[in-house]
C-alpha cells in the first residue's frame, strides 16, 4: 500500500473514531445514542423470567425429534400468550431440550405476571358435571369488546369448524338444565347450565348457557356490570393461549427492578471507562507513541464491539458488561505481542521499517493461536452456559474477533506510518533503548527451570488445602447450586438481621442468612435453600409488610432455584471444562505438531481450576452461576498466556537446538516474553478492578474468579507449563555433545 493512502486511511480511522463516539455517546439526527438503541437484559431493565420444565414422564414417552417439535409448540403457545397480556419485547425460549425461559421486561406486577404464564396445564372446556366438551386446540381465536348491554367489557370466542361442532353439542346439553353439578363445582358455586372454562385445575370462568350456540362464535358477558378490561383482557389472552402439547411446572423465577439494574448500569459505564483510562495510560507509558495508536485502535475497537451486538439485536447485560472490559484487556494483549516482537526485531540490528514488518509477521502466528484458543473457551461457554452466560460469552466471542482485526489491521496501519516518518521512524519511539537493546519492565533474567520444584510445591500446598478445607467444611454454594430463594428489599432504615429472622421465623425457612448491602445498609439480601414459588415468596413479602410497613416496590429482586437447576449447573461446569480442554488439546497437537505442548498446556488448565477452587474453599466464598463463566473464562485466559509462551519455545527450539539445552531455550523463551505476561495481567486487572470496587454485588460474582484466573494464569503459564514441557523435553532432540553438556551441569 502506497505511503499516502495509508496516511489517507489513517486520517479517516481517526475522524470515524472521533465520529463513532460522538454519535455513541449522543446520539446524531436519526441516530440513537448507544443507551438508546442498544437491548438490555432484565438485570438493566427489570423484569420478570421464568424457567418452565417440562413433565418428565411425559418427557420419558417421546422421541429426541417429537420432544423438540413439541417443545417448539409449547414455545409458540407460551409466545402467544405473553404476547396477549400486552407485554412489549417479550421472550420465550427454548433452553436445553426440555425447558422454556420466558423474559418479561418492564412488569411491574410480577406476581400475576409469573401466575398468568405459570398456568400451563391444558384449557379445556367441561360441563357441570365434569365431562369435557372441548380442549384448547379447538379455540381458533379469542378477544375483547365493550359490553353495551351490560357494561365494561366482554370475551369474543371464535371456534375451529371441528370445535364448533363440540360446542354445539356441549352448549345444547347445557342449556337443557339436566347435567348435573358436580361436587367440587358445586362448592365454587357453578350452575347446571354452565360451561365451565378450565386452565391448570382452575375455573377461568364459568358462563352459563340459556339456548344452544350452533354458530363458530359466541360471547362471554358478566352479568354484574360487565368484566373490568384488565378481567377481560386476562382471560382472554389465557384462553388464546390455547392448550399446551405438554405439562409445564416452573423451576427458576426472577424479579428484578429497573431501579437497582440502572444504578448498576451506571456504575459499571463509569467502572468501564475508568478501566479503559487505565489500560490507555498503561500503553502510552509502556510503549509512548505507538502506545498512542494503539489506544487509538482500542477505541476502535470498543465501538466496534458494541456496535455488532446493536446490530444483531444482542441483549447487553451487567455480566456482558464485563465481558466487554475483559475483552478490552485481551485486546491489549494482541498489540503488546506485537509492540514486543518489533522491539526485538530492532535490537537484532534491523532497521525500523524491516523491523515492523518482520515484527507483525512473526506476532501474527502468536496472536491467531492465543485468541483461538480462548475463542473455543467462549464457544463452549456459550453452548452449555445458562441464559445469562451466554450474553458473557457472546460479548467474549465478539470482542475476540474483533481485536484480532484492530491489532492486526487498524495497528499495522499506524505503525506502518510510523516507521516510515523521518521525525518518528527511529527506535527509540519503538521501545529500544540508545544501546541498542530493548526496554523491558522486568530487566533481571531470571532462572525459571532451576527453580521448579519451588514452583510445583507452592502449587501442591495450595491445591492441598483447599482440598482439605473442601472436604472438612465443604464448598460455600449460592442457590442456584443447592436450589433455594432470595429476596432483596429496601428496607427504608436500618434494620437487624435478627429482626428479620424473628418477622419470618413461621416460615421455618432453611439456613436463613440476612446480609445487608447499598446506602447506609438499607437494603436486606435475605436467603434460604428452600426453593419458593411466586406465591410463597409473596406471602413472605406480605409478612415483611406488615412487620416493617415496607410495600411490593421496596421489592427490588428476588429470585428462586429448583434444586435440580443447581444439580445441572455443577454437571454443566464440570461438562464444559472436559470440553473446552479437550477441544484445545486437539488444536494445540495440530498447531504444534506434538502431544507435549498440549499435554503440557492442558496440566496448567487443570491446575488454574484447582487453585480457584481451593481459594474459593479456603476463603469460603460462594459459589454460583457466574462462577462457572469465570472459570471457563480463566481456561481461556491462561490457554492465552501458555500459548504465546510456547509459539516462542517453539521458535527457539528450532532455531538453537543444537547449541544450546531445552533448560537454556526455555529460560531464554520465558524471560522474551515476561514483559508481555506482565503487561497483559496488568492491562486486563486494571478494567477488573475498577468493575470489583464500584459496581453491585452480581458483577463482583463474575469479576472475582476473573481477577484470581488472571493471577493465577499468568503464574501457571511461566512457572509450570513452561517447566513441565522441560520435564518432557530435557533429554530429546539434542546432539550428542549438547547431553554431554547437559550430563556435566548436572552433575554439578
Amino acid at each position: 500500500m502506497k505511503a499516502k493512502l495509508r496516511k489517507v486511511l489513517a486520517v479517516l480511522i481517526v475522524l470515524v473514531v472521533a465520529f463513532g463516539w460522538y454519535v455513541t455517546c449522543l446520539g446524531i439526527g436519526p441516530i440513537d445514542s448507544i443507551k438508546d438503541t442498544m437491548k438490555f437484559g432484565l438485570d438493566i431493565n427489570g423484569g420478570v423470567y421464568v424457567v418452565l420444565e417440562a413433565d418428565q414422564d411425559e418427557v420419558a414417552k417421546l422421541s429426541d425429534e417429537d420432544l423438540r417439535k413439541v417443545m417448539e409448540q409449547t414455545r409458540a403457545v407460551l409466545n402467544n400468550r405473553v404476547n396477549a397480556m400486552g407485554i412489549s419485547e417479550a421472550t420465550v425460549s427454548i433452553e436445553g431440550k426440555d425447558r422454556l425461559r420466558v423474559e418479561m421486561p418492564g412488569v411491574e406486577n410480577a406476581e400475576e405476571a409469573i401466575q398468568q404464564i405459570g398456568q400451563t396445564a391444558q384449557l379445556s372446556f367441561l360441563l357441570a358435571d365434569g365431562s369435557v366438551v372441548l380442549t384448547g386446540e379447538d379455540v381458533k381465536d379469542a378477544g375483547i369488546d365493550t359490553d353495551t348491554e351490560h357494561g365494561g367489557y366482554k370475551i369474543n370466542l371464535e371456534f375451529t369448524s371441528k370445535g364448533a361442532d363440540k360446542f354445539a353439542e356441549g352448549t345444547r346439553k347445557a342449556a337443557s338444565g339436566t347435567v348435573t353439578v358436580n361436587k367440587a363445582f358445586k362448592e365454587a358455586g357453578v350452575q347446571n347450565t354452565a360451561v365451565v372454562i378450565m386452565l391448570d385445575n382452575s375455573i377461568v370462568t364459568a358462563p352459563t348457557c340459556q339456548t344452544a350456540i350452533t354458530q363458530s362464535t359466541c360471547e362471554i358477558t358478566s352479568g354484574g356490570g360487565g368484566y373490568s378490561k384488565e378481567e377481560a383482557s386476562n382471560t382472554a389472552a389465557l384462553i388464546k393461549g390455547g392448550a399446551l402439547p405438554i405439562s409445564l411446572h416452573d423451576i427458576t423465577s426472577s424479579v428484578q427492578t429497573a431501579t437497582i439494574g440502572e444504578h448498576a448500569l451506571n456504575k459499571s459505564v463509569v467502572a468501564g471507562l475508568i478501566g479503559m483510562g487505565l489500560v490507555f495510560i498503561l500503553m502510552i507509558l509502556m510503549y509512548n507513541i505507538l502506545g498512542l495508536f494503539a489506544d487509538i485502535a482500542l477505541m476502535l475497537y470498543v465501538l466496534l464491539v458494541l456496535w455488532i451486538m446493536a446490530g444483531i439485536g444482542s441483549v447487553l447485560t451487567l455480566p456482558g458488561i464485563a465481558g466487554i472490559i475483559l475483552s478490552i484487556g485481551m485486546a491489549v494483549d494482541a498489540n503488546v505481542i506485537v509492540f514486543s516482537r518489533i522491539k526485538e526485531e530492532i535490537a537484532k540490528g534491523k532497521t525500523v521499517r524491516v523491523a515492523v514488518d518482520q515484527g507483525f509477521k512473526n506476532a501474527l502466528t502468536t496472536v491467531l493461536d492465543a485468541q483461538i484458543t480462548t475463542l473455543i473457551a467462549s464457544v463452549v461457554l456459550y453452548e452449555i452456559g445458562s441464559t445469562t452466560v451466554k450474553g458473557f460469552a457472546l460479548t467474549l466471542m465478539i470482542g475476540i474477533v474483533v481485536s484480532i482485526f484492530t491489532a492486526v489491521v487498524v495497528t499495522q496501519l499506524f505503525v506502518g506510518l510510523i516507521a516510515e516518518s523521518k521525525t518518528f521512524g527511529k527506535s527509540k519511539y519503538f521501545g529500544v533503548n540508545e544501546d541498542g537493546t530493548p526496554k523491558k519492565i522486568l530487566k533481571k533474567e531470571f532462572d525459571f527451570i532451576k527453580n521448579r520444584k519451588v514452583f510445583y510445591m507452592i502449587s501442591t500446598a495450595i491445591i492441598v488445602v483447599g482440598l482439605v478445607c473442601s472436604v472438612v467444611r465443604g464448598f460455600n454454594y449460592g442457590i442456584d447450586f443447592t436450589g433455594g430463594t432470595m429476596l432483596q428489599v429496601d428496607m427504608g432504615k436500618s434494620v437487624s438481621s435478627e429482626e428479620i429472622k424473628d418477622a419470618l421465623s413461621d416460615y421455618e425457612l432453611k439456613d436463613l442468612t440476612v446480609v445487608f448491602s447499598g446506602k447506609d445498609n438499607e437494603q436486606a439480601v435475605i436467603k434460604t435453600v428452600n426453593a419458593l414459588n411466586s406465591e410463597k415468596r409473596q406471602e413472605l413479602v406480605n409478612t415483611l409488610e406488615e412487620k416493617f410497613g415496607i410495600t411490593d416496590k421496596d421489592v427490588l429482586a428476588s429470585e428462586e432455584f429448583g434444586p435440580t437447576v443447581g444439580k445441572e449447573l455443577k454437571t454443566n461446569a464440570f461438562k464444559a471444562i472436559l470440553i473446552a480442554a479437550l477441544c484445545m488439546l486437539v488444536y494445540i497437537i495440530f498447531r504444534f505438531k506434538s502431544w507435549k505442548y498440549g499435554v503440557a498446556s492442558i496440566a496448567g488448565i487443570v491446575h488454574d481450576v484447582l487453585i480457584v477452587l481451593a481459594f474459593y474453599a479456603i476463603f469460603n466464598i460462594t459459589i454460583n452461576n457466574p462462577f462457572i463463566a469465570g472459570i471457563l473464562t480463566v481456561v481461556g485466559y491462561s490457554i492465552n498466556d501458555t500459548i504465546v509462551i510456547f509459539d516462542r519455545i517453539r521458535e527457539n527450539i528450532r532455531l538453537h537446538h543444537r547449541r544450546e539445552t531445552p533448560e537454556e531455550i526455555i529460560n531464554h523463551s520465558v524471560n522474551q516474553t515476561i514483559d508481555r505476561s506482565v503487561m497483559t495481567s496488568l492491562t486486563t486487572l486494571v478494567g477488573m478492578l475498577a468493575l470489583f470496587f464500584m459496581v453491585s454485588t452480581s458483577i463482583r460474582e463474575f469479576v472475582l474468579p476473573l481477577i484470581v484466573g488472571v493471577l493465577v494464569g499468568t503464574y501457571s503459564s511461566v512457572f509450570l507449563c513452561s517447566p513441565l514441557f522441560y520435564e518432557m523435553n530435557k533429554r530429546e532432540g539434542q546432539s550428542k555433545y549438547v547431553r554431554d553438556n547437559l550430563n556435566k551441569k548436572s552433575k554439578k
